[in-house]
């Protein structure tokens, strides 16, 4: 079956054929453009008009995702489109299965591929657009085992090589892509309005810090929040719930002495995840039995401190047990259709209120939503990392942006001890640009991407002394060779310690506009080959991370 016998079903509104107009002019004179629509705005329509013009040309199309399991919806929509001319490439699949696209792409069975990241290696012939959607996504950038690339700098770059077109889609795009568009590198095309006349939800502030005060809170919910849940449930609409921490609670801890149950080879304390009754840690894998009395002083007040995604479920279940309650979150998606199932689920109606991390932020769209709770965003907000901000602004905006996707208008309640913050302010009005100008203004002063490239060396080795020995000689050798100012550190990571190697990280920082950008990166691979060959460092390992995200 043709495409062109289904393009009937796709009409696009006023709003976005102008859209798709500016993307087409931009790219007679530009290679890379920005999409920058809120959430609900109907990108997928815009991407599956140019879709098909670049196949009816007889070119190949990418569209990357940053997550397929959370594509689930687009895919069922795209397939509508374009039949069995998709491939789908992801992480979840066989051997077999990838094998199977990777030859349907040589073989040109699938013309157009829809993947995560990995796909971008794919054996393409003749690539005429790669559409990077929800590019301001972390998980685009691979942390483990190398290459660490970030995919959306791996398509401008594989789309150089084939003279192809990039669009890169986001309701909330990263600081340095939304730069390099205002200042011209990229075209900036923007979508603001929802399709079809939906509103933007309407996001309020919950004081949690006078609740606790006035003894109000019921657990980790507000008043405020129950009664939201309870009214929604009441009118046969749904909720989704984000916490950004799985597990019951984040760790123990005794109130007698203090003592916090750690894992033994990494430095971190152990989660308490109360579903198999076990503590286990998040880095390592690695799990123990639940302790009846303190290990350090032998009294039995052991208590939970925190909340994760599975506190929250469970205390749901206490204060309105007749609602249907699911979690989406690593533990209960790890099978193969486990994500598949859960959503269906919830689009059926068979689930009354999803409780997930960061999952239930990307790109679904339900009908039926109309209220999203937020917890814990100080933890987000404060998190020691340059782009804690833009973080918290990208997700809360994401999971607001699956409220009210229809006729009625959706409502975001969001949880605070700080509801002075104006970051919250900012993503109160959706105000990207108001936390742009902010960013900027921040990272230039203080140096930070886009005004720099920031490259982190961290040091592993299972001897601590012999770690700390090596960082010092590659610390003081990179100074010399490329300024003390351009060498941060040596810092020990929040985390020094994972799967029983001790960590040192080192961070580099260059002008974006230096000419001798090359040659730096040359001297530090010089200088660790350098050291890794010393006799007495043979046990080092040096690892790098450019542009880590």
């Amino acid at each position: 079956q043709t495409a062109q016998t289904q393009i009937p079903d796709l009409q696009l509104s006023p709003e976005q054929e102008r859209v798709r107009d500016e993307i087409l002019q931009h790219f007679e004179q530009k290679s890379t453009v920005l999409l920058h629509g809120v959430t609900g705005s109907g990108k997928t329509e815009v991407y599956i008009d140019l879709i098909q013009k670049v196949m009816e040309n007889g070119s190949q199309v990418l569209m990357m995702l940053p997550e397929i399991a959370l594509t689930t919806q687009i895919v069922v929509r795209l397939k509508k489109v374009f039949g069995n001319k998709i491939g789908i490439y992801h992480s979840k699949f066989s051997d077999n299965e990838r094998v199977e696209v990777w030859n349907g792409v040589v073989n040109g069975d699938f013309q157009f591929v829809i993947g995560v990241r990995s796909s971008i290696f794919l054996p393409f012939s003749n690539l005429g657009l790669i559409i990077v959607d929800e590019e301001h996504e972390t998980s685009y950038k691979q942390h483990d085992p190398a290459p660490r690339y970030h995919a959306r700098d791996t398509a401008l770059l594989l789309a150089n090589q084939h003279q192809a077109k990039v669009l890169l889609g986001s309701a909330t795009p990263a600081v340095e892509t939304y730069y390099k568009a205002k200042s011209g590198m990229f075209g900036l095309v923007e979508l603001m309005e929802r399709y079809g006349g939906a509103k933007l939800p309407e996001i309020s502030l919950i004081d949690t810090r006078s609740e606790k005060k006035k003894n109000k809170m019921k657990g980790d919910f507000s008043p405020d929040l129950l009664d939201a849940i309870r009214a929604r449930l009441e009118a046969k609409e749904q909720v989704i719930l984000f916490q950004n921490r799985r597990g019951y609670a984040p760790y123990l801890t005794c109130e007698e002495c203090g003592w916090i149950p750690e894992c033994n080879n990494c430095s971190v304390s152990l989660t308490y995840h109360m579903y198999r009754n076990e503590l286990r840690c998040h880095y390592c894998g690695d799990k123990e039995g639940m302790p009846r009395v303190c290990v350090a002083c032998g009294a039995a007040k052991l208590k939970t401190m925190g909340i994760g995604t599975e506190k929250i479920e469970d205390e749901l279940k206490i204060f309105i047990p007749e609602a249907k309650v699911q979690r989406m979150d690593l533990d209960t998606t790890r099978k193969k259709f486990g994500y598949q199932r859960i959503i269906t689920d919830f689009e059926n109606g068979e689930i009354d209120v999803l409780v997930g991390t960061q999952m239930v932020t990307k790109g679904l769209d339900f009908d039926n939503v109309s209220l999203v709770g937020v917890f814990d965003v100080d933890r987000l907000m404060y998190f020691p990392d340059f782009r804690a901000h833009e973080r918290t602004f990208q997700l809360v905006t994401q999971v607001s942006g699956r409220a009210g996707r229809r006729e009625q208008e959706g409502k975001v309640l969001i949880q605070t001890n700080n509801p002075q913050q104006p970051l919250l302010h900012m993503v109160q009005e959706y105000n990207y640009l108001g936390l742009y100008e902010t960013e900027i203004q921040e990272r230039e002063e203080y140096n930070y991407p886009p005004f720099s490239r920031l490259i982190r060396l961290t040091i592993r080795c299972r001897e601590k002394p012999l770690r700390d020995e090596a960082t010092d000689v590659l610390v003081e050798r990179l100074r010399k060779k490329l300024g003390t100012h351009r060498v941060l550190g040596p810092e020990q990571p929040v985390i020094d310690r994972i799967r029983n190697y001790f960590l040192k990280n080192l961070l580099i920082k260059i002008e974006r506009d230096n000419p001798n950008l090359k040659m730096a990166k040359k001297l530090i691979q010089e200088e660790i080959i350098l050291l890794i060959t010393q006799k007495e460092f043979k046990k080092v390992q040096v690892v790098v991370d450019v542009d880590f995200v």
